[in-house]
This record gives structure tokens, C-alpha cells and sequence, in this order.
């Protein structure tokens, strides 16, 4: 089958970034991997992937937790930024992936 429409889409520059880096390791191009996608929805009839909120540890789930529990948690935030106890998050989640 020829190819011949073009897409024009808008993505998050970040996103799009990572997405080539796997990419480039599986010597996969974008327009493979998209047309691959596409493919996947016509043939199952939608995504072909399961697409849910990640779910939360119970004891950080903010829907799980009463007023009180949430009140706890917040102030022992702030009295850790008060202290200087904190993470950059960029740099928490980069060493996380690195770790598994």
C-alpha cells in the first residue's frame, strides 16, 4: 500500500524527544511507529492499549485519605521544605528510571 497522506501533529517537544531516543535504539523511524499505531487501531478497533490513572500506594492516595490524614501529610511537607529536606523531582525520577 502506498503512502501517501501527511500528518501535521502537535506534541509535547519533551515527549517527542524521548520518544526518538527509544526509537533511534529499536532503528525504528517516527513515521514507522506511527503507521504502526495507526495500523493497531484499525485492526483491534481502538487503542491497542489499556489507557487508566495510575493507581496510587494507599498510604499517598489523597481519595483514600480522610481530611485529617491529609491535613498530617501536607503539614509534614511544609515543615520538610521549612528544613531543607527536599528532592529535586526531575532529578528523583531520572535517578528512579535509572534504577529500574
Amino acid at each position: 500500500m502506498e503512502k501517501t497522506a501527511t500528518l501535521n501533529l502537535r506534541v509535547n517537544p519533551k515527549v517527542k524527544e524521548q520518544a526518538e531516543k527509544v526509537l533511534s535504539q529499536l532503528g525504528i523511524p517516527m513515521s514507522t511507529a506511527i503507521n504502526i499505531y495507526l495500523n493497531q487501531i484499525s485492526l483491534t478497533g481502538g487503542i491497542p492499549f489499556p489507557i487508566s490513572l495510575p493507581n496510587a500506594p494507599a498510604p499517598i492516595n489523597a481519595d483514600l485519605m480522610t481530611s485529617e490524614e491529609l491535613h498530617q501529610k501536607l503539614e509534614k511537607g511544609y515543615d520538610d521544605i521549612a528544613a531543607g529536606r527536599v528532592q529535586n523531582a526531575a532529578e528523583a525520577f531520572t535517578k528512579f528510571r535509572e534504577n529500574h
